[in-house]
């Protein structure tokens, strides 16, 4: 099946940066949209960034500026580059992506997640 691998998350001091990576794997068509989401403490998940299959993307205004999302198709791999953070960027990282799927009996378009990555942004 399906498999989003996250990294990239860790310890950084505000204003610092960090790259969070998301790599699909298994038996994948094609990936279409792809996108980050965030859930910090007490929160509910939140979305952060997403780019289409043509490369669209769209933000949050909260990481407007300071993030950026990007692809490489070849690799089915999603990044986040995050930039001048701040602690109230703090949070487990999610990455989602829309994945069409072969199946023995065709097609099927299904919502895959990655684990989740935690980024800590603390002095």
């Amino acid at each position: 099946q399906v498999q989003l691998v996250e990294s990239g998350g860790g310890l950084v001091q505000p204003g610092g940066s960090l790259r969070l990576s998301c790599a699909a794997s298994g038996t994948i068509f094609s990936i279409n949209a792809m996108g980050w989401y965030r859930q910090a403490p007490g929160k509910e998940r939140e979305l952060v960034a997403v780019i289409s299959s043509d490369g669209t993307t769209n933000y949050a205004d909260s990481v407007k500026g300071r993030f950026r999302i990007s692809r490489d198709n070849a690799k089915n791999t999603v990044y986040l580059q995050m930039n001048t953070l701040k602690p109230e960027d703090t949070a487990v990282y999610y990455c989602k992506t829309v994945i069409v799927e072969p199946r023995n009996w065709g097609l099927r378009t299904l919502d895959a997640w990655g684990q989740g990555t935690l980024v800590t942004v603390s002095s």
